[in-house]
């Protein structure tokens, strides 16, 4: 099977011409084993005639003043041999100018007031652009199934919503967080990581699993527990939060969800964990 390389709405337009079960896995290119995973179950929920279609665009709409768009790597070639090695049929590497069209400008997705907390507030517009690009990518590969990591929960969330409030005819699929063996996500910002800093970074996923012991006692002391576990080893926290699924109140009890971000330096990480959150209701 040869894998086809589409720059062009045109190239892409020829490319998924024939009508056939196609699943998404939307990327921001730099692939690791846990884009890798996302491939495997994309062909795990297709026909043996189904599609995968991977989208390897940095979209610049998502990333805010002094965020590292220019330095986010870009590693298209080795990206190429990770779908060629995962049996996707058809990458869509645009331009930004692809993309965007110029007279356009200003025209996104709200993702309402669910877009303002959490990562939206530490990143203003964050989501406006996150939803834009996805809707529009959405149109353009034309999918039955569109797959997307837990690590980015707030995002799969809101993606989830918008396909559901906007009517696209195209299932999403969350698939559970791929982790290094000392339990961090998998993620293409953890390139960036000193050796030191790599380190540090091993705490989160302990300071997750602290969260997960202490929600018998209620939402308060799971968010108590992971934040002090993160500010007892230096980390810089920039929130703990425990939610319900939905992102909204936390039940007192049931299911929740556990959702941090820290920085190392220069280099900011999110995680997040679900909770089974047993306290005095």
């Amino acid at each position: 099977m040869t894998l086809v390389v589409a720059r062009t709405r045109d190239e892409l337009a020829a490319a998924t011409g024939q009508p056939v079960p196609t699943a998404v896995v939307m990327t921001m290119g730099a692939l690791h084993e846990g884009h890798a995973e996302l491939m495997r179950e994309a062909r795990r929920r297709l026909p043996p005639q189904g599609r995968i279609v991977v989208t390897d665009f940095v979209n610049p709409t998502q990333f805010g003043a002094g965020e590292d768009f220019d330095r986010y790597p870009r590693t298209l070639e080795a990206d190429l041999e990770v779908c060629r090695m995962h049996g996707v049929d058809i990458v869509f590497a645009p331009s930004v100018e692809e993309v965007y069209d110029a007279g356009a400008l200003g025209i996104s997705v709200h993702p309402g007031p669910r877009g303002d907390i959490l990562e939206g507030a530490s990143r203003p517009g964050h989501f406006a652009g996150v939803l834009t690009v996805v809707g529009k990518l959405l149109h353009l590969t034309r999918p039955d199934v569109a797959l997307f990591g837990e690590k980015d929960y707030q995002q799969l969330v809101l993606i989830t919503d918008m396909v559901r409030a906007l009517d696209f005819p195209v299932i999403v699929v969350g698939v559970p967080t791929v982790r290094e063996p000392d339990g961090l996500a998998m993620s293409s910002r953890n390139r960036f990581l000193s050796q030191d800093a790599r380190e540090q970074a091993a705490v989160i996923p302990r300071a997750l699993a602290a969260g997960q012991a202490a929600a018998a006692s209620g939402p308060e002391h799971a968010a108590e527990a992971a934040r002090g576990t993160l500010e007892a080893a230096g980390l810089d926290v920039d929130y703990v939060a425990v939610t319900g699924p939905d992102l909204l109140a936390a039940p007192r009890q049931g299911d929740g969800r556990l959702l941090i971000a820290v920085r190392l330096g220069d280099v900011r990480l999110i995680d997040n964990v679900a909770l089974q959150i047993a306290g005095s209701s």
